[in-house]
């Protein structure tokens, strides 16, 4: 399997995966009020971690787009 996801991309998703699973779990702007909505945040951050670390994302090889140069 081939990398799908490019750098500035890979950044991104690190960066905005890491900030949904920390806001939650440090009460930023009440966002944790409701668990539901912490443990979406938390899920939603984990996907984007786990695609921008193995550089694969199964949205875009499903409708054919790549990132990487």
């Amino acid at each position: 399997m081939f990398s799908n996801v490019g750098t500035i991309d890979r950044l991104l998703r690190l960066v905005i995966g890491a900030a949904l699973i920390a806001a939650p779990l440090i009460n930023f702007m009440g966002l944790g009020a409701s668990a539901t909505v912490t443990y979406l945040m938390i899920a939603v951050g984990v996907i984007l971690c786990a695609t921008a670390v193995f550089g694969i994302c199964p949205l875009y090889k499903l409708i054919g787009v790549s990132t990487r140069a």
